[in-house]
């Protein structure tokens, strides 16, 4: 994309850089907050929402430190970008909210 190969040992922020395009971080987070959005805005007795009450008892966990349940993720993103859980409601002011802008693209 950029004329850049392996061999060129270029590191990829600065490939990044050079193409303005937003972070991953902040991609993986929209993309996160989306389908949150999307699950919110459901009606309790669909079963996506039903499965968010399902608890899961017994069984080994593996050793060393536990994986973040995707619920642990979800806190941290909306802390991040100062969202709470109830505005999930709006649509429209959700995605605009969640929204990441490459640097280099301009949106409608």
């Amino acid at each position: 994309m950029c004329g850049y190969s392996r061999i060129d040992r270029i590191r990829n922020g600065v490939i990044r850089d050079s193409i303005e395009v937003a972070p991953i971080e902040d991609k993986l987070r929209e993309s996160r907050l989306r389908w949150f959005g999307h699950v919110k805005r459901r009606s309790m007795d669909a079963p996506v929402r039903r499965c968010e009450r399902i608890n899961i008892s017994g069984g080994r966990r593996g050793m060393g430190r536990p994986k973040k349940s995707l619920g642990e993720v979800i806190r941290e993103d909306l802390k991040v970008t100062g969202l709470s859980e109830d505005m999930a409601q709006d649509r429209k002011l959700w995605r605009d909210r969640i929204k990441t802008v490459d640097h280099g693209v301009s949106t409608p």
